[in-house]
């Protein structure tokens, strides 16, 4: 029979086996020195990484940072074409371009007034890693073994997002590293998907938001975005805004095309609306000619990109951003990690955050510190899915009471059929942003 086509982000992988002479030790040296080669990691690099004298990013862990406060936004499973692909000024794909400006214009306005990212990659392919990947710049060995048995539907539990010790890394989330060194945080609905933290760092009164909803596709994100204003606000008025803030924005999701839920274009704009309000509402604050507001999307998660399924949208946003600017750099999940690190003077928490690179070239020392409005919704985003169609059967049959129980590949399709028509035919995802390395020689060649 024809092989099938790929067409889901966890089918990319594909196993290799090799067979060699056992090597003399003269070949292993060889081995060792070309596997340190092909490692961007060093201890040079963990110590200094790239950056400039008296940017905002310090360039080594310690150094000071005009930067005090951190509020680091976290959506779900977007890829850079299905959002901001129609923007002229990055290297985008208009055809596969989804959720553009008439869905998400703070995404756009953002970007365009502070700066547009084409060339940033999530580490992650599904959120079972994602959002270790995004807390943690790691997901473990369990994780990473565990998340393809369990999406396949073979068997195993959801363990993951720290509701189980085996698939944590050994030396905790950016949460613990910010405790150890002495660095406040508030936790707004990350690793909250039953309602409660899921970790016991996060179950204490000051670090976390009771009344902020975690995973519920039924609740809003403008509704969340509300409850951290108040929140916010009371902090505000009692000068101890948390110097690390994760805010989880989820609605970007969808509920595919399911009967009585929110539609996927209400869904994806409500999360727009609620990041600009987010933005405005820190912008507008006694704090914010000392603050930075990280976004990024746990993974991309088999969505049609020209480039690369993962690469996707990330936005900064601070007084410090070189405003009105395009950043071609090739950035990551980790990378990111890396930034907000250095700038809470935190260490590395892996080997893939010590080794990134800090975004510091899309920051500049003078501030410009003019407030942010958000940009008003153009579509209803209280728009309800009414169709019993095919794709309204097949959604009525997901589970989305968990992040990401739904099958992936088949409500991508669902999503890109909800908005390019039910005849449109989804590109398969692509896997090209890799560099290809030479093969090692040994003395026998």
């Amino acid at each position: 029979s024809p092989v099938s086509p790929i067409k889901y982000i966890g089918s990319m992988f594909k196993g290799t086996l090799s067979v060699i002479p056992v090597p003399t030790p003269a070949i292993q040296s060889n081995y060792t020195q070309q596997v340190y080669k092909n490692t961007p990691y060093s201890k040079e690099r963990e110590l200094a990484p790239s950056g400039e004298t008296g940017n905002p990013v310090p360039v080594k862990v310690g150094d000071a940072s005009p930067i005090k406060y951190v509020f680091y936004v976290l959506k779900e499973n977007r890829t850079y074409d299905q959002v901001l692909g129609d923007m002229p000024e990055g290297n985008g794909d208009s055809s596969l371009c989804l959720f553009g400006k008439k869905i998400t214009p703070n995404g756009h306005k953002l970007a365009q007034d502070y700066v547009l990212f084409d060339n940033f990659y999530v580490d992650a392919e599904v959120s079972a890693d994602g959002h270790n990947w995004s807390m943690a710049a790691y997901a473990t060995d369990f994780v990473e073994k565990n998340w393809p048995y369990n999406y396949a539907g073979r068997g195993g539990n959801y363990d993951f997002d720290g509701s189980r010790p085996i698939a944590n890394p050994p030396l905790g989330f950016i949460w613990n590293y910010c405790q150890r060194a002495g660095v406040s945080f508030r936790n707004y609905g990350e690793f909250m998907d039953t309602g409660k933290p899921t970790l016991d760092l996060l179950r204490e009164d000051a670090h976390y938001c009771k009344s902020y909803p975690g995973w519920n596709l039924a609740v809003q994100d403008v509704f969340r975005e509300k409850i951290f204003e108040h929140d916010f606000d009371s902090l505000v008025a009692k000068q101890n805004v948390p110097h690390f803030n994760t805010i989880y924005l989820p609605n970007d999701h969808t509920s595919g095309s399911s009967k009585g839920a929110y539609s996927p274009i209400a869904q994806v704009a409500d999360n727009d609306l609620a990041l600009g309000r987010l933005v405005e509402h820190i912008s507008h604050s006694p704090i914010w000619k000392e603050s930075v507001i990280f976004v990024l999307e746990d993974d991309a998660q088999d969505g049609p990109d020209h480039v690369d399924a993962h690469r996707s949208v990330a936005w900064v946003i601070s007084p410090f951003v070189k405003r009105h600017s395009v950043n071609h750099t090739m950035y990551s999940t980790a990378g990111m990690l890396r930034t907000i690190e250095l700038i809470l003077g935190l260490p590395p928490m892996s080997q893939y955050d010590a080794a990134a690179t800090p975004m510091w070239n899309c920051f500049q020392p003078k501030p410009d510190s003019t407030a942010y409005t958000a940009q008003n919704a153009i579509v209803d985003i209280s728009q309800r899915n009414a169709a019993w169609n095919k794709e309204a059967k097949q959604s009525a049959l997901f589970n989305f009471a968990k992040a990401d129980a739904a099958p992936d590949r088949l409500l991508n399709e669902i999503i890109w059929k909800a908005i390019k028509g039910s005849e449109s035919r989804m590109p398969e995802p692509r896997r090209s942003a890799f560099v290809k390395l030479s093969p090692v020689k040994d003395d026998d060649d």
